[in-house]
């Protein structure tokens, strides 16, 4: 799995390429909780390259979006979702609680 960010004006950019199993999955929720400790709770999240997902990377996911949600202060967008990730999302019922985006423009965009 990799990992970049992007800090942007009003928005951080994530992007991950490669598989978020249970062996990678606490190294996505580092970045992204050092990312909301430091007070910024916009987030998209660019899953072009994402190849595979597993339920300890939903986990991450969920409690991410939970966190930047809370009190209003923010939100986890998804973009750029290859169609085998959106059928993972579909299946676990999870597509109704994020805001997906065809591509990061839009995403970002948004916000």
């Amino acid at each position: 799995m990799e990992i970049t960010t992007r800090q942007l004006r009003r928005v951080d950019l994530v992007t991950v390429s490669g598989r978020v199993d249970s062996a990678t999955a606490p190294d996505l929720d580092k970045v992204l909780r050092s990312i909301v400790d430091e007070g910024r709770f916009r987030i998209c999240l660019d899953l072009e390259g994402l190849e595979y997902i597993s339920s300890g990377g939903l986990k991450v996911l969920i409690s991410i979006l939970k966190a930047c949600r809370r009190w209003n202060r923010g939100d986890l967008r998804l973009a750029s979702m290859p169609p085998r990730i959106a059928q993972v999302f579909d299946l676990a019922g999870l597509t109704p609680l994020f805001k997906i985006y065809p591509d990061v423009v839009e995403a970002v965009g948004s916000f």
